[in-house]
């Protein structure tokens, strides 16, 4: 017996990975972030599927599903939104995991970062603009963030910050990057990057808090920070360059 942890992606149903689609298509039994995870992607389960939405459980109830599985000698597909790799809080799950000695796996899906990106039509890491791409959050009601990742320290390298589980908070999250980034740097709000509802907010520091509230958006969205969002001169890669040694 098995969990799967797999990434669901970041909304739209078909950019879930082949790997992943074939997963759940193996597993009789399903457990799904219902208020994240379409729909759609529960048509890949078996016929006669269990299929819980973990919305609002508890760790210790989704546990409690996982071992039941685990005594039946059934294969569970874990689904996250996203990627597990980031913001998934696989992690406390896995651990619970090894304490009872249950086998699992990951199963890499596509971030809500890259669909931002793709959203955008920008590449976060440009030639001579930006190389570095940081992905964090707030504090707020979630879990308190570790000493030294609060966004002033962050906000110092002036790199391309991509900040989760924040838009709700934008007004404090302009006051703290302000003073690093300037109140003229580009930013960009994505809500529901991928589904049929996507919202796309361009701006600076200095406007994009009233373009947010203007247009409602309160969740599911990345706040882009950088400038490489709107970086037009810029050096060509090495990478495909004349003079790049190809023996």
């Amino acid at each position: 017996m098995t969990v799967h942890f797999v990434g669901a992606g970041p909304g739209a149903a078909d950019l879930i990975t082949v790997r992943g689609q074939n997963t759940i298509a193996s597993c009789p039994v399903c457990l799904y972030a219902g208020s994240l995870v379409p729909e759609e992607l529960l048509e890949h389960c078996p016929e006669g599927a269990r299929l819980v939405d973990t919305a609002r459980m508890t760790l210790d109830e989704i546990i409690a599903e996982i071992l039941d599985a685990q005594r039946r000698g059934l294969d569970v597909a874990r689904l996250h939104s996203g990627d597990p790799s980031v913001f998934s809080a696989v992690a406390e799950q896995m651990r619970r995991l090894d304490e009872a000695g249950v086998d699992y796996e990951m199963v890499p899906g596509v971030p809500a970062f890259s669909a931002a990106a793709a959203a955008l039509n920008r590449e976060f890491t440009v030639p001579g603009v930006g190389q570095t791409v940081l992905l964090t959050r707030t504090a707020a009601r979630a879990t308190p963030m570790p000493e030294g990742e609060d966004l002033a320290t962050l906000g110092r390298s002036r790199a391309t910050m991509v900040l989760h589980l924040a838009v709700n908070r934008i007004e404090e999250l302009v006051e703290q990057l302000v003073p690093n980034y300037g109140p003229d740097c580009p930013v960009a709000v994505v809500a529901g990057a991928s589904r049929a509802d996507e919202t796309v907010l361009r701006g600076n520091l200095s406007d994009i808090a009233g373009l947010v509230r203007d247009a409602g958006v309160e969740r599911t969205a990345v706040v882009v920070v950088g400038e490489v969002l709107t970086a037009g001169h810029f050096p060509d890669s090495h990478l495909y360059s004349a003079n790049r040694c190809r023996s």
